[in-house]
């Protein structure tokens, strides 16, 4: 079971938000969260709560839902929103959206583009869609953007293009509180959380976070 200590939880707005002091003090050490969606979505909270995050000493990262919108419009709505600073975890989240699907060819040219204005790589969170689309295909492009992977359970199973994962989304929901409770982090309505395992320590984490 402490395996599964969560160290980073990502949030939306729709994550209950009581104390980042308190989720700090139990033991988390970064927090994600959404900024954005397609070209015009934006997180209302992100930037009052990334200011208590910060202050709390809590790491900080943006991530952005991809859509089907251009991709050149989403990149602007993402920076413009997330305003990342050089210490800023920045992400892709690439899943299913029926009707809105981002391609994979526009998940490509997403990163490519954020990269390019921020002079470093994205982290790419997916789960079984990237495993569906590259199937037995070894992509070094996107094997060499660091996984954030999402799959809930007790084992992690990364597609062929990366050894590991770099973060492992493990659990979302309060099906298994033991490992899905969070001081100050009430999740949303239902009680749903979304926790991250990392596997190294404190230090490590801090020195990659937003390389």
């Amino acid at each position: 079971m402490e395996d599964f200590v969560p160290r980073v939880v990502d949030l939306y707005q729709g994550d209950r938000v009581t104390s980042f002091k308190q989720a700090a003090e139990s033991g988390i050490w970064g927090i994600i969260h959404k900024a954005t969606t397609g070209k015009t979505g934006q997180d209302s909270l992100y930037a009052a709560r990334r200011d208590q995050a910060e202050k709390a000493g809590l790491l900080w990262g943006a991530y952005h839902w991809g859509t089907n919108a251009p991709v050149a419009d989403q990149v602007e709505n993402f920076l413009h929103e997330a305003q990342p600073d050089a210490n800023t975890l920045v992400a892709l989240d690439y899943e299913k959206d029926k009707g809105h699907q981002m391609s994979l060819a526009q998940a490509r040219e997403f990163l490519e583009r954020l990269s390019d204005k921020l002079g470093r790589k994205p982290v790419l969170y997916s789960g079984n869609l990237i495993k569906e689309q590259l199937d037995d295909k070894i992509d070094t492009f996107f094997g060499s953007h660091r996984l954030w992977l999402a799959e809930y359970g007790r084992r992690a199973k990364v597609q062929g293009s990366w050894n590991t994962y770099w973060l492992w989304q493990y659990a979302g929901s309060r099906e298994d509180p033991k490992i899905n409770q969070v001081a100050g982090l009430p999740g949303d309505a239902k009680g749903n959380l979304d926790c991250n395992r990392f596997d190294r320590d404190r230090a490590a984490l801090r020195s990659e976070w937003a390389s």
